[in-house]
């Protein structure tokens, strides 16, 4: 093992309300062994900006030139989508380890470009839930056995998102070109959690809604046409036998957010609830159970960024997990970071849950 530092080189950390300043900004100053080397926005004046509020090395208003510069060993890629494939595919042609928000592409197909070109470079895909240490915890015990033989699961879960009104800025959302919705971000995060505890989901019969076909935009008072579904109920199948069912819930009051995933076993109970407003990835979990268990570690990374809003409080926690998973990789040599195939397996779950609900027809996982 290593004991050098690494140099961690955020693309998108812009100080106005962005994920990154909310979730990674923290997340890295949790991990003594990583560096925030630099930070890269497409201006000037928005990364000098987001250089001194986050304290980064440097900047960049070109995000290739960071990527290309010797002091990152790390690119972490938090913009938009479609931004994704080509800040990805120059990253690892530099030979850079590489943190990328999920969905990794706009589509299936870019996804797998993408995890085509890893070779032996470490990689992370931000489906940062399964990284909760509740859900560790929850993981450890039906490993080892301890509700003997999973009898069935039941998964409540709701988003903000995706209501009757939106901002303009959230209405990128509400596009199927975005490669960012409902589907491949909120029922993508939820779905990996399931898989984290019951195994691969192996079978699928899905049904989608859309509540608000039009929505308003607050902010300028047109009308927008929303491409997406905002409301899913499934029935699946998984490789550890337990049968599970999920529905997800969007546009919910903040005082109504809610998660719940409760599964059964023939020696007992365990049951993960989270309130957090943006969904299972943002915030910590809590774990009971009917069965005695060892209290969850405590999160690594916890707050928010000095310049992100008090709704993204707790943002840290499962990302701080995901850099400390990371930086243990980098240092030994291992591969246990979820990285890009995770985030192609993910991607095509996703999809096979769409081509349930657009058919009609249950679907079955390649290989299953």
């Amino acid at each position: 093992m290593t004991n050098r530092k690494f140099g961690v080189g955020i693309i998108g950390a812009d100080t106005k309300a962005s994920w990154a300043a909310a979730s990674h900004i923290p997340a890295l100053q949790s991990q003594p062994r990583l560096v925030l080397a630099a930070v890269a926005t497409r201006r000037e004046e928005s990364a000098r900006a987001a250089a001194e509020a986050f304290g980064a090395e440097r900047w960049f208003a070109d995000p290739y030139a960071m990527i290309y510069d010797d002091a990152v060993d790390l690119v972490t890629v938090a913009v938009n989508v479609p931004a994704h494939k080509d800040l990805v595919l120059a990253a690892l042609a530099a030979g850079k380890a590489v943190y990328c928000e999920s969905p990794l592409g706009s589509t299936l197909a870019e996804t797998e470009e993408m995890a085509a070109a890893v070779g032996s470079l470490h990689t992370a895909i931000g489906l940062q839930g399964r990284q909760n240490p509740a859900v560790r915890r929850a993981a450890e015990m039906i490993a080892a056995g301890n509700l003997g033989r999973l009898m069935s699961a039941r998964v409540g879960a709701t988003t903000f998102g995706y209501g009757p009104e939106s901002p303009k800025a959230y209405d990128y959302f509400n596009k199927a070109a975005s490669g960012a919705s409902f589907m491949t971000i909120t029922v993508g995060h939820v779905l990996d959690v399931v898989e984290a505890l019951l195994g691969e989901i192996t079978e699928v019969d899905a049904r989608t809604e859309l509540p608000w076909p039009e929505i308003r935009i607050v902010d300028t008072g047109e009308t927008s046409v929303r491409e997406i579904p905002d409301h899913l109920d499934l029935i699946a199948k998984t490789s550890s036998g337990a049968p599970v069912s999920v529905q997800i819930l969007a546009g919910v009051p903040a005082d109504e957010a809610n998660f719940v995933f409760e599964i059964r076993g023939s020696n007992g109970w365990l049951k993960l609830t989270g309130n957090h407003l943006a969904g299972v990835q943002v915030g910590d979990l809590t774990l009971s159970s009917s069965l005695e268990f060892a209290k969850p570690d405590a999160p690594i990374a916890s707050g928010v960024g000095p310049t992100a809003a008090d709704f993204w409080a707790g943002a840290a926690i499962n990302v701080g997990e995901v850099y400390a998973c990371l930086v243990r990789d980098l240092a030994t040599g291992t591969y246990d970071t979820p990285g890009f195939s995770h985030a192609l397996h993910n991607s095509r779950l996703v999809a096979m849950v769409e081509r349930a609900a657009r058919t009609g027809e249950r679907q079955f996982a390649v290989g299953s």
